[in-house]
């Protein structure tokens, strides 16, 4: 699958895909095959995502704001420093995933899968929603 970025780039997305600091904003990734992709430092900004497959994916640093990941497979991947303010990332798989130093203000984690998920400093507020049952680690950015 051919995207072009709101830079003018045209990237390719695929398995393994090299798009470190790729401009995607806004862009419809809807259940792209992101498997071990490297988008670390990616502007994904408002991007479609729902049902990708970003499992074992990086994303160190990337800006997912408002980003749509609804039930997206992140199982494994490195989402540290990761911007997810107002992310949607209802029933999404992020079993294992890294989220060290993630902004998590106002994401929506309803349904999603935390097992394992690695919250170390992390942030959040009272406005993000986190599974039912999932026991909030007591450091939060309120």
């Amino acid at each position: 699958m051919k995207v072009t970025g709101t830079d003018g780039k045209e990237y390719t997305i695929e398995s393994n895909a090299n798009l470190n600091g790729a401009n995607l904003n806004g862009a419809n990734l809807s259940g792209a095959d992101l498997w071990r992709a490297d988008l670390s430092g990616a502007d994904l900004t408002d991007a479609y995502l729902e049902g990708a497959d970003l499992e074992g994916a990086d994303l160190e640093g990337a800006d997912l704001s408002g980003t749509d990941l609804r039930g997206a497979n992140l199982s494994g991947a490195y989402l540290r420093g990761a911007y997810l303010s107002g992310a949607d990332l209802s029933g999404a798989s992020l079993y294992r995933v890294n989220l060290r130093d993630a902004d998590l203000w106002r994401a929506n984690l309803s349904r999603a899968d935390l097992t394992d998920a690695n919250l170390s400093g992390a942030v959040w507020n009272d406005e993000t929603v986190f599974p039912e049952g999932f026991e909030i680690p007591e450091k939060s950015g309120t």
